[in-house]
């Protein structure tokens, strides 16, 4: 199956670079058809990710009331779920099934773009790793290939950037962990052929652009509809029974 996958987007791909006549455009428009097939499993996640936002405290509450009894938090945990018609993998699924395409995509672009494809005039060769073009061409001679490395590592950090609150406390650990993950791209870049490169860069753009125009967007009318339909939902109140004492007999 996962060399089916791999066969069938070679072939895409390569009917794009003989249509378009450029394999690093080809690439590109590639990118797009795959992102756009893939925007409803984007929104479906991002409300995924909004309601649970929303229903955080009152999980965290039947965490902290339940917490010596385990059972008993997972039974309140599942109809909590169930009256609230909430999947908490629902955010997962969407990525989950998203990432055979993309890993699939990778492996067609690492081992079977033809020695001689390029990208009009922007890379001679993208068969080659940026490593590779410094080497041969000097820092500056390879200028574009570094850019785009840049790029890479850059576009990778704007998303967590963006879905950071300035004033949330994980903010600054946020900040730190966005720029480890982008050095460690730039240095994935450095060393995989630039024809991935560009992959990555058009998806992350796409992404950004996504992000901002749409997922912002949807985010929080996600987030303002569950609100409100928690503010209206009936609220529900656990009552305890307690057992009578008996009543002391006066003695006769």
């Amino acid at each position: 199956m996962w060399d089916g996958i791999i066969y069938i987007i070679a072939q895409v791909l390569t009917f794009i670079a003989n249509f378009v006549g450029d394999w690093g455009l080809a690439i590109i428009v590639l990118t797009a058809i795959i992102r756009i097939l893939l925007t409803p499993l984007t929104v479906s996640s991002t409300r995924s990710t909004a309601k649970m936002q929303v229903l955080q405290p009152k999980m965290m509450e039947i965490q902290a009331r339940y917490a010596d009894d385990p059972l008993r938090m997972n039974e309140e945990m599942q109809k909590f779920y169930s009256e609230n018609k909430f999947n908490p993998l629902g955010g997962c699924l969407p990525t989950l099934i998203q990432m055979p395409v993309f890993f699939a995509l990778f492996s067609v672009l690492r081992y079977q773009i033809p020695e001689g494809a390029h990208f009009y005039g922007v890379f001679e060769s993208l068969a080659i790793t940026t490593n590779d073009a410094v080497s041969s061409l000097g820092i500056v001679g390879a200028w574009v290939y570094v850019l785009f490395v840049l790029a890479f590592g850059i576009l990778t950090l704007v998303p967590m950037l963006l879905n950071t609150q300035s004033d949330s406390p994980q903010a600054s650990q946020t900040k730190i962990m966005g720029a480890v993950m982008a050095l460690m791209m730039i240095w994935f870049g450095w060393n995989v052929p630039v024809g991935v490169v560009l992959y990555y860069v058009t998806s992350s753009a796409w992404g950004v652009v996504q992000q901002v125009f749409i997922t912002r967007k949807v985010m929080e009318k996600a987030k303002a509809d569950e609100a409100e339909r928690m503010a209206n939902q009936p609220v529900s109140i656990d009552v305890v029974r307690r057992e009578r004492k008996p009543r002391p007999h006066k003695k006769g």
